[in-house]
């Protein structure tokens, strides 16, 4: 498991500093991604069993377009 600068953490939110060159979410590449591996922590800290439910609020790994 990659090493997370976790800087906040309660029951229902957790924000982490992002791991450069490692996508926020899973694309077609199918790399590991920030949300899999912060699934994982989460999976492993609190010993839950079975899939790890955890939404991405905001994404700052690719450009934005502005118009």
């Amino acid at each position: 498991m990659q090493k997370l600068k976790v800087i906040y953490e309660d029951n229902h939110i957790i924000v982490v500093e992002k791991i450069p060159n490692i996508p926020s979410q899973e694309d077609k590449t199918e790399d590991i991604s920030m949300l899999s591996i912060i699934k994982e922590y989460l999976k492993e800290k609190y010993q839950k069993p079975g899939n790890v439910y955890l939404a991405l609020i905001h994404r700052l790994d690719r450009p934005v377009r502005t118009e």
